[in-house]
């Protein structure tokens, strides 16, 4: 069957010893994924990676403060006398000023490194793997990344328009796209990092957000958020070595618990907001007067005060902020859903996975949350066929795009981080079907050619590669590379082995956005990243904010 291709330029063909056999019809988008060489699922982590459930979902939204160009730059409208006693209080409403953060974590093993983000040797991602490498990675051997256009002496299956090389017919790189405005994606760069983790199992700790928070993400309403009730929130584990029981991130899993974050009482019933936050400041004023006339005989006098006054301003913040509960909703945002929005109002109601993205980038790009995980279920997808990986690859894309072009409209940066436990291989053969695309077929589970990855917005302009000239650059786009059959080099960089250390490269390179770098030691004192020359090599970008977002 003849082949058919999404480019429009012309290419040369390869001629390759490829197998084209029938194959399985395309899994839907939610369906299940039955597996010969698995065990029946049993446990959570084993029903969301199979599709069998979904990773649920986070719905929170932000307040107001979205109305605003900027809702950094925002303030809530507490009269001037209890402004800086909400200061005082440890009341924010900004958030801790630093970037968003946001994982996504696609349960079962998804593709990333080859089809999706190109990975190579030691010289960077255009440092060319072999074609039977390239062919481990589900791309046959005339679609390889090496091939050149004779008519222009490049490439027409390498696409760098998010600065991180993508294969031309990347499914992440078409979803993220369909949601990106092209204008905005001259702000986006990103990292890619060749590592192993294990397949099929919630053992890999993955997760960063701890140590994300310890670099300083924090939010005004929420530290952390995770679409599952789990020590991370997510799918994978998070290093133990990091986590901190009172900051477990909070689980919000249906559009009712949207006005459930935020409880304002009964007065906003009774009364406008506006008189509402006027009432509770006058309580406040009253209170505070009465307790400058009282000794309560307790030893910590001083502290029970305090405690009083803070409550009140806090309740009159809160109520300032969400006492209109539908401002809470990312449903009602129209820079979200509508006809101007990110999604339109079919897909939104139509698609759980983008109901879940749309509530986590609401609440941490509006800084009520730090950092947010996204899991998304069904992505063990080697059941005899390419197109149902395809078409998942292509949805978790849409929902990589929507959070970046969400950065975009609100002019705040993002780092966004991807990975997966395990990945998959081909065996050579062809899906020539529609949503096949004459790619590999996913065979089976194969953890040596895995590999995560983060881009970076930056509403000020691109984020830039550490590095005097293109060579040195190319080796802080990819930290770390593969051998030449597809595989991860193991010796390439601490993080190629250890999941751990992975987690500790991409909390680095979250430091260094900030210029913040040197902190290493301070947010993870046992680091086992080693020497300063070796946390340079892993480090990806020049800073693109200082400390604070201004």
């Amino acid at each position: 069957m003849k082949k058919t291709y999404s480019f429009t330029s012309k290419h040369t063909r390869v001629a390759s010893s490829v197998k084209r056999a029938s194959v399985p019809s395309a899994h839907g988008k939610d369906d299940a994924l039955y597996h010969n060489d698995h065990g029946k699922p049993i446990t959570r982590r084993e029903f969301i990676a199979q599709g069998f459930c979904a990773g649920a979902s986070i719905v929170a939204g932000a307040s107001a403060l979205s109305l605003f160009a900027n809702p950094r730059k925002a303030h809530a409208s507490l009269s001037s006398d209890l402004e800086a006693l909400k200061q005082s209080c440890g009341i924010a409403t900004q958030g801790a000023g630093k970037i968003p953060f946001i994982v996504f974590d696609l349960a079962g093993g998804a593709n990333i490194a080859g089809s999706n983000v190109l990975v190579g040797g030691r010289g960077g991602q255009l440092d060319f793997l072999s074609t039977q490498g390239y062919s481990r990675q589900g791309l046959p051997g005339d679609m390889v990344p090496s091939i050149a256009n004779p008519d222009t002496g490049l490439s027409d299956f390498i696409n760098t328009e998010l600065g991180l090389a993508f294969h031309a017919d990347s499914a992440f790189l078409r979803g993220i796209q369909d949601k990106l405005a092209v204008t905005n994606r001259a702000n986006v760069n990103g990292a890619v990092i060749p590592a192993r983790s294990e397949n099929d199992t919630g053992n890999n700790p993955h997760n960063p957000m701890y140590g994300i928070n310890r670099a300083g993400a924090d939010g005004s309403l929420l530290t952390l958020i995770g679409s599952r009730n789990s020590d991370s929130g997510g799918n994978s584990m998070a290093p133990a070595n990091l986590i901190d029981a009172a900051k477990r991130p909070t689980k919000v899993d249906r559009p009712s618990d949207v006005t459930g974050l935020v409880d304002t009482g009964d007065l906003v019933g009774l009364l406008s907001q506006q008189d509402s936050v006027a009432v509770m400041e006058s309580i406040q004023r009253i209170s505070d007067m009465k307790l400058g006339k009282v000794n309560t005989q307790i030893s910590s006098d001083e502290v029970i005060k305090d405690l009083v006054r803070c409550g009140y301003v806090k309740s009159a913040d809160i109520t300032d902020r969400f006492g209109d509960p539908s401002t809470l909703n990312p449903e009602v945002d129209p820079t979200i859903v509508g006809e101007d929005g990110i999604f339109t109002a079919e897909e939104f109601t139509s698609d759980r996975e983008f109901q879940k993205t749309a509530s986590v980038m609401k609440l941490v790009m509006n800084g009520f949350a730090g950092a947010g995980t996204i899991t998304m279920g069904g992505y063990d997808y080697h059941v005899g066929n390419r197109a149902t990986g395809e078409i998942r690859d292509l949805r978790a894309g849409r929902c990589m795009g929507a959070c970046l072009e969400y950065a975009a409209r609100l002019g705040v940066p993002l780092m966004m981080y991807v990975c997966s436990d395990g990945s998959v291989f081909s065996n050579g053969m062809i899906d020539d079907s529609a949503d096949g695309r004459g790619k590999g077929v996913w065979t089976g589970d194969n953890s040596s050619t895995a590999a995560s990855f983060f881009l970076v917005y930056n509403p000020g302009g691109t984020p830039q590669l550490i590095g005097a000239d293109a060579n040195e650059q190319a080796m802080h786009q990819q930290l770390g590379f593969m051998r030449r059959d597809g595989s991860v080099e193991t010796a390439s960089t601490p993080a190629a082995n250890n999941v751990n250390l992975l987690v500790e490269t991409v909390v680095l390179n979250y430091l260094a956005l900030h210029g913040e770098q040197g902190r290493l030691a301070e947010v993870m004192p046992s680091n086992g990243l080693g020497n300063s020359n070796l946390i340079d090599s892993l480090t990806a970008f020049a800073p693109i904010v200082n400390g604070r977002i201004s």
